[in-house]
């Protein structure tokens, strides 16, 4: 279902109704509305939607005031819902373990790993134990997304027609746990058919040696690196463009103080990267090692509970899960029995070995309220403070303010763990010694504070080479802490931000978007030295390749969308990895086999191998589900971006569709930010679509174009510069239209 903005008949505007909405008096703008046909609200409601005014700016991005920060957070949902219900609601329905009632059998597993986890029942009792504060923020979002559905009855939702507020701390759960941790934890989410005792199916993942589509970039700079004495702030995510990862941009701002801007998933109820009037952070995705997977034995089958303790027994917890699966017939309701020992639950059986998977702060939870003590910190010490209790248990963050600071941390609620063990293998879980011994503190983690260099960068690489010089040393945390090695894009960041002495935000700007191909450096070498080797030992076969060793020569290292060197060499770096990890042997070299198969492979395609990179590395917009095949028949717009495992900052993963030429963009800068910590912020950021999932809303593509070409829009941050540069504001629950001046 793609939900559609509801449009104003000819007879409504005849029956406009003129409604001033402001969030302060005197705005020069006046919005009409026009009440519709809805459900029942309650007065309460009624009244909380009055009290916000949210402004859509010419991108339609929304700008939400309200008297408190709950208001904002209901007026912010409520403009998710507008924008993307389909995907809030999906979001939610695999964050609460019903993902089969849409998907069907296809997502058993992930809905097993769900009900394992126990995120629902978790979450509930977060719910039930969180402060006030947090609770009246799960509340606006229900009550937000509730509204929505009462004041838009032509929406139907697939599955969930009311909210609840501990709904949240499940999504947040989800996102961390599922989404990011558990497929670190070393078992992949198929065997979970094994736990509950059905056959599992799981094959080897397939062979590659490529860097996976998910990741990001983030850089700061204090004043010693800027051109007036300015932090800047880089923020560049690479989430799926589809499905439960993709991000939403907004801006929140309350009478209580609270004033947030930037991007967060849908469904959550303020961004959670991004900036406020004094500092601003991004995440990049990290791997510490907050996971463990525990070989249980349970060995007496008179008592088939008990497993193996130290010199006793502990008794696992059992119980059984109802899950209700779509089918062609209807539904059909399967039972499952689950398993957990104090370790965790039981999430897969390896030799007849049960294991069990712990992780971090799972039960306690605290994200939510993590992430807003972040943007509600007005200073660097406040910040550290709100990081400090970890209940995020993952992610790098960057951070930067306007007092000229830079932050630098590789977050984790890791465990401190003997050192006697081999944490990246099941250990065996009736052995005391392999308990965790509570967590590695704030202080004790890798991190840098204004470094003398001036700048700061992580791209889900190491923290040990995160500046040019002063990075944490290795030697001073344990190995199992941090396993990332150094990357490509961390190698292109480093190379970018020392060459230039003094950055403008200009200059800031354009780098973000930077297209150099650091791999091209090396590889490119290594090709042509290759070929010289050819040459010796079969001169036909190397004179074949002779016209496009010569362009790879030529070629800058740069990536545009009118360079045919881009897509060679692209494509033969990809067939170079799959060779390499499918054993080939030769003859003739492995380079050069892969480059005769590319040139094969794009003549048989386009009738020469010069196709310029544009041609091929394409963005389209699809379902926001993610599984609408892409088409060379639709339209679609050229990127000059790549994959990051290539080194280029402007990180772009595309997929092959069956009987198509082009290869379209699945994950990569999914949402672009640069900021400037001057007296006044100065912001500028991109969606790598637009704000929309309505294919007939004005915002469904019109970021794409500036992406494609490598420029920006500004993110609004006064309500002066909100008000001068939005299209329309209204309170949840109206009707609108475009605006007028008034007169």
């Amino acid at each position: 279902m793609r939900v559609k903005t509801s449009r104003l008949s000819l007879l409504a505007l005849l029956t406009l109704i003129c409604v001033t909405a402001s969030p302060s008096a005197g705005t020069g703008f006046m919005v009409f509305a026009h009440p519709s046909p809805v459900r029942p609200t309650s007065n309460n409601t009624d009244h909380l939607a009055r009290s916000v005014t949210i402004y859509r700016d010419t991108f339609g991005v929304p700008h939400v005031y309200g008297p408190t920060d709950a208001s904002v957070v209901f007026g912010f949902v409520y403009a998710q819902a507008e924008d993307n219900f389909w995907q809030i609601e999906d979001n939610y329905i695999r964050s609460l373990g019903r993902a089969t009632e849409v998907h069907g059998a296809k997502v058993l597993p992930e809905t097993l790993l769900n009900r394992a986890l126990e995120i629902p029942k978790l979450s509930m009792a977060e719910y039930q134990s969180a402060s006030p504060r947090t609770r009246a923020i799960c509340d606006a979002v229900a009550n937000g997304l509730n509204y929505y559905l009462a004041r838009n009855p032509q929406v139907k939702p697939r599955l969930l027609t009311h909210f609840e507020p501990w709904y949240l701390l499940a999504l947040s759960r989800y996102a961390i746990y599922q989404l990011f941790v558990a497929n670190q934890a070393g078992f992949r989410i198929e065997e979970m058919r094994g736990a509950v005792g059905e056959v599992a199916q799981v094959g080897q993942p397939e062979a590659t040696d490529l860097e996976q589509p998910i990741g990001s970039n983030t850089w700061a700079i204090s004043g010693v690196k800027s051109a007036n004495g300015h932090a800047m702030l880089f923020i560049n995510p690479h989430q799926p463009f589809f499905g439960p990862g993709q991000w939403y941009e907004g801006h929140l701002e309350s009478k209580e103080g609270w004033s947030m801007s930037g991007a967060t998933l849908l469904g959550f109820p303020f961004p959670v990267i991004g900036h406020n009037q004094n500092l601003g952070w991004s995440h990049t995705v990290n791997t510490p090692d907050i996971s463990d997977l525990y070989a249980e034995k349970f060995e007496d089958q008179s008592k088939p509970l008990n497993y193996v303790y130290g010199n006793g027994t502990r008794s696992a917890v059992e119980w059984t899960e109802v899950i209700k699966v779509k089918t062609e017939k209807g539904y059909e309701e399967k039972s499952f029995k689950l398993r957990k020992t104090h370790h965790g639950p039981i999430v897969a059986v390896r030799e007849g070995k049960p294991l069990a998977l712990k992780l971090a702060r799972l039960e306690e939870g605290g994200l939510v309220d993590e992430w807003y003590a972040m943007s509600k910190a007005r200073t660097l010490v406040e910040f550290k403070s709100a990081v400090s209790r970890l209940a995020i248990p993952m992610f790098n963050i960057m951070y930067a303010d306007r007092r000229g600071n830079i932050f630098y941390l590789y977050g984790g609620a890791i465990p401190r763990r003997s050192t006697e063990f081999d944490w990246s293998k099941p250990v065996d879980g009736s052995r005391p010694e392999t308990e965790w011994q509570g967590f590695h503190r704030l202080e004790t983690l890798p991190q840098l504070t204004n470094p003398p260099s001036g700048f700061l960068q992580n791209c889900n690489s190491t923290p040990f080479s995160t500046t040019s010089a002063g990075n944490p040393e290795k030697s001073a945390f344990p190995a199992y802490m941090v396993p990332e090695q150094d990357n490509a894009r961390a190698r292109i960041s480093r190379r970018l931000l020392s060459s230039k002495e003094k950055f403008s935000f200009e200059d800031w700007t354009q780098a973000a978007t930077d297209t150099t191909v650091i791999e091209a450096d090396e590889t490119i070498p290594q090709l042509v030295a290759e070929w010289e080797k050819l040459k010796t030992t079969d001169a036909a076969r190397a004179e074949k390749l002779s016209d496009v060793i010569s362009v790879l020569k030529a070629w800058n290292h740069v990536s545009t969308v009118d360079s045919p060197a881009m897509t060679v060499f692209t494509q033969t770096f990809e067939q170079m990895g799959r060779l390499r990890a499918n054993g080939f042997k030769g003859p003739p070299s492995l380079p050069m086999r892969a480059l005769e198969q590319v040139v094969e492979g794009l003549t048989k395609d386009f009738g020469t191998w010069r196709v310029a990179w544009g041609e091929v590395n394409r963005l389209q917009r699809a379902h926001t589900g993610g599984e609408e095949p892409f088409s060379d028949s639709r339209p679609s717009l050229a990127i000059p971006g790549g994959p990051g495992y290539l080194g280029l900052v402007y990180t772009f993963y595309t997929r092959r569709e069956r009987g198509q030429k082009g290869r379209y963009g699945i994950a990569g800068n999914s949402f672009v930010s640069v900021i400037e910590f001057g007296p006044k912020i100065k912001a500028n950021s991109v969606l790598v679509f637009g704000q929309s999932a309505d294919p007939e809303s004005p915002h469904y593509f019109d970021q794409a174009p500036l992406y494609s070409q490598r420029r920006f829009k500004q993110a609004w941050w006064t309500f002066d510069e909100v008000k001068a540069n939005s299209s329309h504001f209204y309170h949840p629950g109206e009707r609108w239209q475009e605006l007028r001046k008034a007169a």
